[in-house]
């Protein structure tokens, strides 16, 4: 569960006010930062270019020259392509820093951005399904499907969106550890929620006869 370090003063942590009376948190969590790198800012794929690159560069320089003094033409290579992929782990520490994903007996919120701040609630009764992307080293990604007319964003939500939905924009908790643990404990809050009935109160006849 995230500690509360943030700047921003919460009620709680990642929620924009405190739990209604009855409501409980079951859990909290946000991105893995390498992870996050990889699958939202393709860092094996810029790592993967770079190298290529320096490949090439010294395949070439070879022909003209020595081994030693062709690796050397390679060098500036490796030192850009680590200094893009700092930046890439530095942008996935920020998202990961300023992300709080919450998982209540009533809906999901995600509080989601690092320059621009938003919380997105999302009752039960809203999300028609969830999809799990689980990957061999236990972390993963659950997509929500939500219901009804509400217009998401895909830019502002991203990266916490289902990679290409951007039509009909998916919001996520992305690349989170233990996913499949955490994807059973949505599940079952979700099926208590949504089977449990709405009470109301209906008008007795002698509120009908006074109102007549």
């Amino acid at each position: 569960m995230p500690h509360d370090d943030d700047v921003t003063v919460e009620p709680v942590n990642g929620l924009p006010e405190g739990l209604p009376s009855g409501e409980e948190i079951l859990w909290q969590g946000r991105p893995l930062i390498l992870p996050l790198a990889r699958e939202a800012l393709a860092l094996n794929w810029i790592i993967a270019y770079f190298a290529i690159l320096v490949i090439w560069r010294i395949g070439v320089s070879s022909i003209e020259m020595s081994l030693g003094s062709a690796i050397l033409t390679g060098l500036p290579f490796v030192v850009l392509g680590a200094i893009v992929a700092m930046i890439l782990i530095a942008i996935a520490w920020a998202q990961s820093r300023a992300t709080v994903y919450t998982i209540t007996t009533e809906r999901i919120a995600m509080r989601v951005g690092a320059a621009l701040t938003l919380t997105l609630n999302l009752p039960f009764p809203k999300i028609g399904a969830a999809d799990l992307d689980l990957r061999k080293s236990g972390t993963g990604t659950i997509a929500l499907r939500t219901l009804g007319q509400a217009r998401l964003s895909y830019l502002v939500l991203w990266p916490h969106v289902r990679p290409w939905h951007l039509k009909q924009p998916q919001p996520a908790l992305r690349c989170i550890p233990d996913a499949a643990k955490v994807a059973a404990i949505l599940a079952e809050a979700a099926e208590t929620r949504v089977s449990r009935p709405e009470i109301t109160r209906a008008a007795s006849i002698g509120d009908a006869v006074a109102a007549e």
